[in-house]
């Protein structure tokens, strides 16, 4: 195993009064959800939400793999709540395990109320890749730098 990109238990940045906590480390994804992305009732598709943790932990691959991976399996995904039109939806991606051509991250979906300022961790899944080269086939993920 690898020393973690970044830390495998984040510390916490508070939340409103009564909320969770951010983690400390950097989202690789921020933004807001928007009513496009929503059902008639104001909640974001599910299709949505792993599409934004797919290109979270898909970006924090292609860094460590210095190089194009391919998403191969998504594994334990659930969701404790949903995300709702108008919440600012911030994505994090935890290094889990590194094999010869495969990398696991665990990528985290949090909310945050943009009126109240509460967190919540809406989702979590374990995101397996793979380095690939120009013609798709695996090839070795390279050592950590530095």
């Amino acid at each position: 195993m690898t020393e973690p990109t970044v830390p495998a238990k984040p510390a916490a940045i508070p939340s409103a009064p009564g909320g969770a906590s951010l983690p400390e480390a950097q989202p690789i994804v921020r933004l807001v959800a928007f009513p496009q992305d929503a059902n008639p009732y104001g909640d974001i598709f599910g299709g949505w939400v792993l599409a934004q943790m797919d290109v979270a932990g898909g970006s924090a691959a292609i860094r460590r793999a210095r190089g194009r991976v391919a998403t191969v399996a998504v594994d334990r995904l659930s969701f404790k709540a949903p995300v709702r039109v108008g919440d600012i939806v911030s994505v994090y991606a935890f290094e889990e395990r590194i094999g010869r051509t495969s990398l696991t991250f665990r990528v985290e979906l949090w909310t945050q109320n943009r009126e109240l300022g509460t967190a919540l961790k809406v989702t979590e899944a374990l995101f397996t890749f793979v380095a690939i080269d120009d013609n798709r086939q695996p090839r070795p993920v390279p050592p950590p730098e530095g």
